[in-house]
């Protein structure tokens, strides 16, 4: 009984902790605040936003439904109104973005790359909990101690410096219970696998004898 009982429960903790993930990343709740090609990107999906656009990489009505949950939410916050759709870019300041030097992204590929992860986790987690979502974060994660600690930038102006929000360890911690389900299944599977007989022995000495 304690087997199904535990298994269950992982399974249910993993299933709660991809909604939350996803819920943080789709509506853009702000989890740090560092300098990006766009300006000053505070949630992954900004930063993902702003490379997909400025790469061409997918259509703009694609990054655009990206965009729109949290805009809608940021605006209902504010001003009880919902965003425009055609205005959509030129609220995350998206418009000019091509102009923009590469090469604020590039200091920090791995903030980048863990941005990009990190939104296809929680989208991949609402159907199957996966590993994405964790290594996406950890990425997050590094490339902030990395710019925020281990360089030391000198910066002048307290909002451009690199901030992490009290809401990125709750989705650190999201993001690493949503596979753990996943580990446990797989090694309750091979502590399960057991031959199913054991080879014998050979009687060509006992014909001989």
């Amino acid at each position: 009984m304690a087997g199904p009982s535990k298994g269950w429960t992982y399974s249910r903790l993993s299933d709660v902790a991809s909604r939350v993930f996803f819920i943080l990343i789709i509506f853009q709740i702000p989890l740090f605040r560092i300098r990006c090609r766009s300006g000053m990107c505070t949630t992954p999906i900004q930063v993902t936003a702003s490379q997909l656009v400025a790469n061409q990489v997918f259509p703009q009505p694609v990054v655009k439904a990206l965009l729109y949950p949290g805009a809608a939410i940021n605006c209902l916050y504010t001003n009880m109104t919902f965003p425009s759709w055609d205005n959509l870019f030129h609220m995350y300041n998206l418009t000019d973005i091509n102009n923009a030097s590469a090469m604020v992204d590039l200091q920090r590929l791995e903030v980048l790359a863990g941005s990009y992860f990190a939104v296809a986790g929680a989208l991949i987690g609402m159907l199957k909990p996966g590993r994405m979502s964790m290594f996406g974060t950890l990425l997050v994660v590094w490339g902030l101690v990395k710019e925020g600690i281990l360089r030391k930038p000198i910066t002048e102006d307290p909002e451009m410096a690199v901030y992490v929000y009290p809401t990125m360890v709750l989705a650190l911690i999201c993001a690493v219970c949503s596979v753990k389900y996943d580990a446990k299944k797989k090694q309750m599977r091979s502590t399960k696998v057991q031959p199913i007989a054991r080879p014998l022995k050979s009687s060509a000495k006992s014909k001989l004898k």
